[in-house]
């Protein structure tokens, strides 16, 4: 170690001082802090920050990125698909169509839909019912008919599912699980069309069956091989562990779809909805002029579903008219007769959905009736209050009026007691002044006699002895006017015989 160091070390230490049989160290006094008055941030790296030079996106990346893209992406694709549609076949393929449906073709449509609409609706209420969220029957078809024929007449084809769960959760108080509960009951429609799809198509001849039996084996084999992982999984697991989202949400949907109480009738209600699909699209078959026989439509419809099932459609138009002309074409059936097909059960599918039209109108003048009903409630609420109010201020008015009566009759009577104590034979007064202001004598044969002047104002206590012997009440306030008695007793010949005494020459 150097002489500097060790020069250096003891310079910076801190003096020892010693204490009463202790040894204090004596710290430095700390340096004075010095407030910063330029910016926090050096005017360099302001600069940098501030003039580096932004990565502009490009032109196409932007677009994609634009959320307007994202939101209405379904119903351009679906735009898109019709007009390559009307532009390679023309408008006469869809005008022939339309001409060929008539009021027994609209009379069917309406009948297999309402058998769609009742079972789909079941479903909902048992999905709902498995979900311990409350469904009537009744409201639920109703639902699902308003749904339907807001999917029919609104872009993407899910607003009116959408507006169905939301609404139905609101009305449950819980609208995450009326969600839940719409959702699944739309992935049990969905898993029975791919079921039964998938099975058709495998079975029965298609444009498509080369194609999925080359696919199926590994379709199979990776889903015995993704079942087989989880089947490891869970038997591995030592402890049971808290169940997070997906554990809920996979319980959840046990509980809707495959318990004993709720799986045989979604199954059931399942199939008849995917019968009543075929139905329809067999209708529209024969509507349009195709002779092909059931089996052979089968495959076809099956697809056509399938197609519809891609939210890339403008209320349900797009993709169905582009996957029916095309197999319809690879079956050698003709792509305009499949595209006319395609329209008529668009038209049809329509038409059976009116009834929810109905039920849109018959809620929205429900509502307008209760907000009337309930306007009028709230007026004539206020209008009682006035009238209370009204009455109430009335009746003050009365009592006030009433008082002020009471007050009057009593002055009238205190003023006719005090005229009757100033009546013949009641007072004698005396005018000699010497006892004016002593007192009064009451008695049965005696008068109240008053020396001197007459008081201008006649004390509280004071009471005047009536014939009965029982005092009258007085008051100041009632007591005759100095002025007056003045008057009476400067005025020659003023003293009145009624009095009770003579007339003398005293008394003048």
């Amino acid at each position: 170690m150097s002489a500097e160091t060790v020069s250096a070390r003891a310079e910076t230490a801190a003096p020892a001082v010693w204490g009463e049989g202790t040894l204090a160290v004596r710290r430095p006094p700390r340096a004075p802090s010095v407030a910063r008055t330029g910016p926090a941030v050096s005017e360099a790296r302001i600069g940098v920050i501030v003039t580096e030079p932004h990565r502009t996106p490009s032109p196409l990346r932007r677009v994609f990125a634009s959320r307007a893209l994202r939101t209405h992406f379904g119903t351009v694709a679906g735009v898109l698909i019709l007009t390559v549609l009307l532009w390679r076949m023309g408008t006469g393929v869809f005008l022939d169509g339309l001409r060929r449906i008539d009021v027994p073709t609209v009379l069917v449509a309406l009948g297999i839909g309402a058998v769609t609409t009742v079972f789909s609706a079941w479903r909902w209420a048992l999905v709902a019912r498995g979900l311990r969220i409350r469904l009537p029957f009744g409201a639920a078809v109703a639902d699902y008919y308003r749904a339907l024929f807001l999917n029919a007449a609104l872009p993407g084809g899910i607003l009116g599912d959408v507006h169905r769960a939301v609404r139905h959760g609101q009305s449950a108080g819980d609208v995450g699980r009326g969600v839940r509960a719409v959702v699944l009951e739309r992935t049990a429609g969905q898993l029975a069309l791919a079921g039964a799809g998938v099975t058709v198509l495998l079975v029965l001849p298609s444009p498509v069956m080369g194609e999925l039996r080359s696919l199926a084996p590994l379709v199979l084999l990776a889903a015995a091989g993704a079942l087989a992982v989880v089947l490891a999984l869970r038997m591995n697991s030592s402890r049971p562990r808290p169940a997070g989202r997906l554990g809920k949400a996979l319980a959840e949907a046990r509980e809707g779809l495959l318990s004993r109480r709720n799986g045989p009738g979604v199954a059931v209600s399942s199939v008849v909805v995917l019968g009543g699909y075929v139905a329809m699209f067999v209708v529209a078959a024969r509507v349009a002029g195709s002779g092909a026989s059931v089996l052979s439509l089968l495959p076809i419809a099956m697809l056509a579903l399938l197609a519809m099932a891609v939210p890339l459609n403008v209320g349900g138009w797009g993709p169905r008219e582009g996957v029916t002309a095309w197999a319809f074409g690879a079956a050698g059936l003709g792509a305009s007769t499949g595209l006319s097909v395609a329209v008529v059960y668009g038209v049809l599918s329509f038409v059976a959905a009116l009834p929810g039209a109905v039920v849109l109108v018959v809620r929205w003048y429900a509502a307008v009736r209760a907000d009337a009903t309930k306007t009028a409630a709230t007026t004539a609420t206020a209008a009682t209050v006035t009238a209370t109010t009204a009455t109430a201020a009335t009746v003050t008015a009365t009592t006030a009026t009433t008082a002020r009566v009471d007050e009057t009759a009593g002055v009238s009577e205190a003023s006719a007691s005090a005229g009757a104590a100033e009546a013949p034979g009641a007072v004698t007064t005396d005018q000699t002044g010497e006892a004016g202001e002593a007192g009064v004598t009451a008695g049965p044969a005696s008068q109240v006699a008053y020396s001197g002047p007459v008081s201008p104002v006649l004390p509280e206590s004071a009471a005047f002895s009536g014939p009965d012997g029982f005092s009258e009440v007085s008051s100041e306030k009632y007591a005759p006017k100095e002025s007056a008695r003045l008057a009476r007793s400067s005025f020659p010949f003023s003293a009145d015989p009624r009095e009770g005494r003579p007339m003398t020459p005293e008394s003048v």
